[in-house]
């Protein structure tokens, strides 16, 4: 798609997205392009600067990008801090743990802890709400 800069006879400027040029050229023919604000059918396209990407241009929108995903990566970090700080950990005991939660068999406090793939499809049936915590790499050491 490319997006076309406009302008109709009575000197209204408006944007508009086409497959390609020939695409234009045929829809302006046929009477189905009108300005939007006065209605015209004398559509004509004005001229446009290109849009070219350069190399520090993409260097730029890398950098920014890493940047922004050490900061969600520092989130995450803190989150899962905060969680194991204020609930308690059951092992591997963690579905049977949050089924007795879920169906009131012991008091509601928060915990934290290990599900295999099957146990946690299994919560999930059973309406059990729980969140998995990302385990980073300083966490294993």
């Amino acid at each position: 798609m490319i997006n076309f800069s406009l302008h109709c006879d009575n000197g209204h400027a408006f944007d508009g997205w086409f497959r390609n040029n020939e695409e234009f050229d045929a829809q302006a023919e046929r009477k189905l392009v009108s300005c939007p604000v006065c209605g015209s059918l004398h559509v004509g396209k004005s001229l446009m600067a290109p849009a070219v990407s350069t190399g520090r241009k993409r260097e730029k929108i890398a950098l920014a990008a890493g940047e922004e995903q050490k900061q969600v990566l520092a989130k995450l970090k803190e989150l899962s801090e905060k969680v194991r700080a204020n609930a308690d950990y059951v092992g591997d005991k963690f579905a049977e743990e949050a089924r007795k939660i879920h169906f009131g068999e012991v008091e509601a406090r928060g915990i934290y802890g290990e599900a295999t793939r099957e146990e946690a499809r299994s919560l999930v049936e059973d309406g059990v709400e729980f969140m998995p915590i990302p385990v980073f790499p300083d966490d294993r050491n």
